[in-house]
């Protein structure tokens, strides 16, 4: 198969994984935002904070929303050092955040030893206006590399700003999920071959991204629904994109 996936802890999992083994770390981690004090971080779960009152979808929640800034950044430079160990060099890293966590995370990729490369954007055309404000319309992806890039090796031209909604209806079986097409472009960081690693796989689109781009996946994901979720999704994605020559048929 063209994928694993693991689900558990992502600090016990990567433990067990071998140096060099991937060559991009795409991931979306729970970046403990949508609250300005101690009591609306604690207070709400992730369905309350990502979802409006309204929407009533029967998303589960997910773990690790409940961190200040402080041990947000503490944990996410450790689990980034333990994801550098697994990157071949040249390799890079491509983390989501928002305006709140921005700073702390690109304080956190660099102490975990990645050479800072830039901010990407993701718009949401659909984002709710504000009265009187700007509009909180995007998502950043801070990426950073395991030293120097070899451009030759994956000779690629990737645009810094991508935009779509994220899925909604029955296509959104994740509380943040982000839509396939731009994690579709997002891969292409990876060469053709290569493995992508997503740590905090939630329904798995980084994975089905992967795959429809002709990357090997690795994934872990803590919350045993979710998991369930990118299995399906992942094995469907495989046997869809299957051609006969994947096959060898035994008599």
């Amino acid at each position: 198969m063209p994928f694993s996936l693991h689900q558990g802890d992502a600090l016990r999992v990567l433990a067990t994984l071998p140096d060099d083994c991937v060559d991009s770390v795409i991931t979306d981690p729970p970046y403990n935002s949508g609250g300005r004090t101690a009591k609306e971080r604690t207070s709400r779960s992730a369905k309350q904070k990502y979802t409006s009152a309204d929407a009533k979808h029967p998303l589960p929640d997910f773990t690790g929303e409940n961190m200040d800034q402080r041990s947000y950044g503490f944990w996410l430079t450790q689990i980034m050092t333990e994801a550098h160990r697994l990157t071949k060099t040249g390799g890079t890293t491509l983390l989501f955040t928002d305006w709140r966590q921005l700073p702390i995370t690109t304080d956190a990729i660099q102490a975990a030893g990645w050479l800072w490369r830039g901010v990407l954007a993701w718009h949401k055309p659909q984002a709710r206006p504000q009265k009187g404000r700007f509009t909180q319309n995007c998502e950043f992806i801070v990426w950073a590399s395991k030293g120097p890039i070899d451009g030759s090796r994956n000779p690629v031209y990737l645009p810094g700003l991508y935009s779509a909604s994220q899925p909604s209806g029955s296509k959104r079986q994740h509380i943040t999920q982000k839509p396939v097409e731009v994690m579709r472009e997002l891969v292409k960081i990876s060469p053709e071959g290569g493995t992508v690693l997503d740590f905090c796989a939630g329904s798995g689109s980084t994975g089905v991204a992967a795959l429809l781009e002709g990357r090997a996946f690795i994934g872990v994901e803590k919350t045993e629904h979710y998991a369930g979720i990118a299995a399906d999704r992942l094995t469907e994605t495989v046997r869809q994109t299957l051609t006969q020559d994947d096959v060898e048929l035994t008599v």
